[in-house]
Parts: C-alpha cells; sequence; structure tokens
C-alpha cells in the first residue's frame, strides 16, 4: 500500500480555497429550526454482564421524527466531572453490541452509541434503525447516493440532524450539566465534524481519519469506500456531475470545519485510500477551533489504531480528572 497522496510536506501547507453554496448558514439554520421537535426520550435496561455498569436501549426522535436507536451505557460510579463520551460508527456500521464499547465506560464516563440511520446490515456492528423513506431495516452499502442531487432530500442531511439532536438526548440522561466529548472515526469522525461545526456547546472531538471532506478530491482519487459510490454513480450519470457536487457542498465537512470552535485532536493516516490524507488535511488546516493531528506515515484507514485510541482513553481520562 504506497504512498498515492500529496507529500507530507505540502499536506502540512494544503488548505484548499472551499467551495462554498452563499446560502450554506441559512441551509443549516432553516434546517435545525424545522427539525427542532420533541426528542421523545425511551430507554429499556438491557441485561449485561459487565460488573459496575448498566446498559440501556435508547431510542430518540430524529430528522422528521424518525425513531433512531442507540446504547448507553452507565458506570455506577462516576469519576471526575459530568461528561460523556459520544459514539457515531464507521461507514456501514451500526450501534452494534454494548461489549463493543466498553473502553470510555470502563474509565468511569457514559457513553452513548448512536446507530447510523440505514446501515449495519452486512457488518459485525449490526444496525437496529432503518432510514424511513427507503428502507425500514439496516441495509448495505450504497447510502451516499440517496438523495444526492437534492439538497433538502440528500441522505447526509437526516445523519447530520440526528447526530446533533444526540447531543441534545446526551444531556437529557446524563444530566444537563455534563460536558459532551465526541470520539469517532472515518465516516463517525465526518459525522462528529459536522456537529462541532454546527454547535458551539461541545467539550473535545476526538476525529480520526475523518471523512466527508473534500467530496470532489475524494471522488477522484479514491478507489473505495463511501466517496467511490459516489464516483460510480456519476460514471452513469454523465450529465449530472454539476449538480451533484453542488449538493455535496452543503455537507462537506471542510466547510462545517470553518465554523467549529471546539477543541479537536484529528490524526490520519498517509496511506489511507478511503479517507485520502489531503482531504483529512483540508479539514484540519480549515478548522477553526484550537487543534492538533497525529500523523502516521506507514498506515492506511486503520491509522494509529489501538496506539491511538490509547492516547485518546488518557486523553479523555486527564480531562475527566481536571
Amino acid at each position: 500500500m504506497p504512498l498515492f497522496d500529496l507529500p507530507l510536506d505540502q499536506l502540512r501547507q494544503y488548505r484548499p480555497d472551499r467551495d462554498e453554496p452563499a446560502d450554506f448558514d441559512a441551509f443549516w439554520s432553516a434546517t435545525l429550526a424545522e427539525q427542532s421537535g420533541p426528542l421523545d426520550v425511551i430507554t429499556r435496561p438491557e441485561p449485561a454482564p459487565f460488573a459496575g455498569m448498566t446498559v440501556h436501549d435508547v431510542e430518540f426522535a430524529g430528522f422528521d421524527g424518525h425513531r433512531i436507536r442507540g446504547w448507553w451505557l452507565r458506570p455506577e460510579v462516576s469519576r471526575g466531572r459530568p461528561a460523556c463520551v459520544l459514539h457515531f460508527p464507521g461507514y456501514n456500521g451500526g450501534r452494534g453490541y454494548p461489549h463493543q464499547w466498553l473502553g470510555y465506560a470502563s474509565l468511569g464516563v457514559s457513553v452513548l452509541v448512536m446507530d447510523v440511520r440505514g446501515q449495519g446490515g452486512g457488518s459485525d456492528s449490526p444496525g437496529s434503525t432503518g432510514d424511513p423513506g427507503a428502507s425500514d431495516n439496516a441495509e448495505v452499502p450504497g447510502f451516499l447516493t440517496r438523495g444526492i442531487e437534492d439538497r433538502d432530500r440528500f441522505y447526509l442531511r437526516r445523519v447530520y440532524v440526528d447526530a446533533y439532536r444526540f447531543v441534545d438526548v446526551a444531556r437529557e440522561l446524563v444530566g444537563a450539566e455534563a460536558e459532551v466529548v465526541l470520539a469517532a472515526g472515518s465516516q463517525g469522525g465526518g459525522i462528529g465534524l459536522a456537529v462541532a461545526g454546527l454547535r458551539s456547546d461541545l467539550a473535545l472531538a476526538l476525529l480520526d481519519v475523518p471523512s466527508f471532506a473534500l467530496f470532489r478530491r475524494a471522488t477522484e482519487i479514491c478507489g473505495v469506500g463511501s466517496r467511490a459510490e459516489i464516483a460510480r454513480y456519476l460514471s452513469g450519470q454523465r450529465g449530472r456531475i454539476d449538480q451533484v457536487f453542488a449538493t455535496l457542498a452543503y455537507f462537506d465537512t471542510v466547510n462545517l470545519a470553518a465554523r467549529a470552535s471546539t477543541e479537536a485532536d484529528f490524526s490520519v493516516g498517509l496511506m489511507d485510500q478511503v479517507c485520502p490524507p489531503s482531504t483529512v488535511f483540508a479539514a484540519y488546516h480549515h478548522y477553526a477551533g484550537p487543534k492538533d493531528i497525529a500523523v502516521w506515515p506507514y498506515n492506511g484507514h486503520e491509522g494509529g489504531g489501538a496506539e491511538q485510541y490509547a492516547r485518546h482513553l488518557a486523553r479523555v481520562a486527564a480531562f475527566l480528572d481536571a
């Protein structure tokens, strides 16, 4: 798996111009105002073999009131300041099983995991949430071409709103004063980056190899992953290229990063062909809040793997104890 993108010295300076619609802020303000109905949170206790921890199945009203599922892992003894860690799964992953999310919970902090609508049909981390209007069940990819020629019907509009509202779900469950930490990678990192750009009330964002940045460049150099779906779509819809990228501009995490204020830790793999390093660095350089980035020169989409995860655990532990 060779290096295929820009060399590191150029990546450290790579800050391309943003392709941002003139009504970008108006679009998102109207979307969030329209999607501000009751959360209607329901929790159900789930049997779990974990010592000192309870598990709840969670449901809430996401975009258009659609029921979104998740997990809530709650330690019986909390550590340090009131806080919770939010996870958004990677592409084609659902909320999976509670034991897959024990890492941060073992620190003594509540963990909430959101199903990404429609995903997890062909994964070892299965999903339990459909995408109403498309399917009532979890499916397998092609999600990123759903409604791709219409910003109001595009799939990521629903996902970003679900995730935005999930922050409010966390505070309803853990406490209004709880500080919210986002910890996610790949698609989850892209969703987390979008939430950081849409909200100003987060404590920390841990964003590994984040997706959904520089859609056009990603489709041009990615051969795998979610952006390759868009390239395949355009190979058959030759006359719709401009319309597709006009839609995607409203969901590009480079544009959302420019509005973020939350402190963030990024990571990137220089051999990553799913989330190419130039797209990650573009989001990083445009990110408006305090930030740092870990660079893994000989890694692909796994990035720093277990070593990066250990860094994040230590980071959250220090945050809780501060």
